[in-house]
């Protein structure tokens, strides 16, 4: 007896219902916050109602915080996180596929890069904020510090996995190396290289946030920190909650690039 296959109503709404997981997860979150303050498991100081909360976005948006509006916090995180994050890439691709290709800029780079992994960023503020002040290069270099690693490692992975029996197969037609490169080791490098950018940009918001906090007169860590020491934790939570919601969006993107660059490759 043949089994029933799944009709497209029923996959349809197979589908529907894994996208609607994502809200309903958020909506028993804030049932749960909410059932907190109603019965007054914390004080109202430590933690605000989700309405309270709320009630803060507009006038964050119309009158701001400590001198300028949460538009532009965002706004100033957002372009810090670009920069930083786009030069981890644009340095850390190239670099991690030299190493995986040649055994003595590997000698010569493993090394430090290996030293500077394992140093948390917050280690590096006070340097960064001597050399080039509490501006805007300061914060960028500590993201590319932070963040570099991780796609230089993903990136000589993603190399190194490349299936021998491809380049032997090139070779046989008589592609030249920069052709095996271009057609052949980055294509097969290209998930590994997305992977390394999807948690490089989760490190790439850490480094930040802490840059932020320490060194910085605006942004969404600055926003957090201020309103922090004011007791003011309603703001507090509309940052961590601004930052949550712009890393996830910049992942989507990531996702979406993945997908049209690398089609081959399963969905997640």
């Amino acid at each position: 007896m043949r089994g029933r296959g799944r009709g497209p109503a029923e996959g349809g709404a197979g589908t529907g219902l894994r996208r609607a997981i994502p809200f309903l997860v958020a909506v028993v979150l804030l049932a749960i916050w909410q059932l907190l303050t109603m019965f007054h498991a914390f004080s109202a100081v430590v933690l605000p109602s989700p309405l309270s909360v709320v009630k803060e976005i507009p006038v964050l948006f119309a009158t701001g915080y400590g001198g300028q509006t949460l538009l532009t916090d965002i706004w100033i995180s957002t372009a810090r996180i670009a920069a930083g994050f786009l030069a981890a890439v644009v340095v850390g691709v190239p670099v991690g596929i030299l190493m995986a290709s040649s055994d003595l800029v590997f000698q010569v780079i493993d090394p430090m890069l290996q030293f500077i992994r394992p140093v948390p960023p917050l280690a590096y503020i006070p340097l960064l904020v001597v050399w080039f002040g509490i501006g805007e290069v300061s914060k960028g270099l500590l993201i590319l510090l932070g963040t570099i690693p991780v796609i230089v490692i993903n990136t000589i992975s993603g190399v190194r996995a490349t299936p021998p029996e491809r380049i032997r197969v090139a070779q046989c037609v008589g592609a030249t190396r920069l052709q095996i490169l271009r057609h052949v080791i980055l294509p097969s490098a290209l998930p590994e290289i997305f992977t390394g950018m999807r948690v490089g940009i989760g490190v790439a918001w850490t480094c930040l946030v802490a840059a932020e906090i320490i060194a910085a007169t605006a942004g969404l860590g600055w926003l957090a920190q201020m309103a922090g020491n004011e007791v003011e934790i309603g703001i507090v939570f509309v940052a961590i909650t601004a930052i949550g919601l712009i890393g996830y969006a910049m992942e989507l993107v990531i996702r979406l690039i993945e997908r049209a660059v690398v089609p081959w490759k399963g969905r997640v």
